[in-house]
């Protein structure tokens, strides 16, 4: 059953802080357990799929560096952006239809990984197929993603449960 009364801001700007929060979680899991061969790296999935729509390589591996260290800018913002997309998608999702919950975010996150690293971009040539990605990189993507929406959604819950405290106590 869909619940109509949701405060629609308040699942925005939740969905919004647990995507930049989870986010980072994914960032550190993939420093632990990297998804990608170093080769494979070079040229990372959301800069390869940038560059296969015209933007260039010197935007796609733009950087900026902090403390010595040369960080990527443009793979940054399409990782938050990624991430951010999907956790407010799911904030106003799961609030609209509480029962999308199920699983504690975590069948949402598999379904994002399976989505886009078995099917979308296997097929817009910008990942290997499936079949042949290593081992690895499905045990770190998958992990990852559950993780990641798990975060998403603990982060975007409290957040959702401190901005509409107020509003419930006043009822």
């Amino acid at each position: 059953m869909a619940n109509k009364s949701f405060n629609h801001r308040a699942a925005l700007i939740a969905g919004v802080t647990g995507g930049v929060i989870s986010g980072l979680v994914k960032l550190g899991w993939e420093n632990i357990l990297p998804p990608r061969t170093a080769a494979r790296d070079q040229t990372n999935p959301p800069q390869q799929l940038l560059q296969q729509i015209g933007v260039p390589e010197s935007v796609t591996h733009a950087t900026y560096t902090y403390s010595g260290h040369e960080l990527p800018i443009t793979s940054y913002m399409m990782h938050f952006g990624f991430s951010t997309t999907f956790a407010v998608a799911y904030s106003l999702w799961a609030r609209k239809h509480p029962k999308a919950k199920a699983g504690s975010s975590a069948l949402f996150g598999l379904g994002i990984f399976g989505a886009f690293h078995h099917t979308i971009l296997p097929a817009l040539g910008t990942i290997p197929r499936a079949k042949d990605q290593p081992a690895e990189e499905h045990i770190s993507e998958a992990i990852g993603h559950v993780l990641w929406m798990w975060t998403a959604d603990w982060v975007s819950a409290t957040v959702y449960q401190r901005l509409t405290a107020k509003q419930k106590s006043t009822k």
